[in-house]
């Protein structure tokens, strides 16, 4: 997923969604925040972070079966590797804090189970296991 200002709108939610969701999960800590934050600044999209954080707020406990049924929606018509690009920006963006925690990794699995492209996810994910384990 490209990080700069070419994304459409909905593109934008979509991943700002998808980042505050998966840190919400656990409670989202001020780390977090600032990463949701610059993220947002990097892709031109304050209204759209504002939008994510009110889709989660609205109702904390349910946020991401609703964030599961809109992101289906939007990622629908995507190719395997932009979705899979999604999923990867956000593992990415939760190593930077210095781990995946387990739930984090159970709802990022859990998409990518409703996506189709599982197996790509557990793929990639061994890379970056395999990679860090070698460096």
């Amino acid at each position: 997923m490209e990080t700069n200002k070419t994304m459409t709108t909905e593109q934008k939610k979509a991943m700002l969604l998808l980042k505050s969701v998966i840190f919400h999960y656990h409670g989202l800590d001020n780390d977090e925040k600032q990463i949701l934050e610059d993220y947002a600044t990097s892709i031109d999209a304050p209204e759209e972070l504002i939008w994510a954080n009110e889709f989660v707020q609205k109702d904390y406990y349910t946020a991401f079966e609703r964030a599961r049924t809109y992101l289906a929606e939007i990622v629908a018509p995507f190719d395997k590797e932009t979705k899979l690009s999604y999923l990867k920006t956000v593992w990415d963006t939760n190593s930077s804090k210095g781990s995946v925690s387990e739930i984090e990794a159970t709802a990022m699995l859990k998409l990518a189970k409703d996506w189709h492209i599982q197996t790509e996810l557990i793929m990639f994910v061994r890379s970056k296991h395999v990679a860090s384990i070698t460096n």
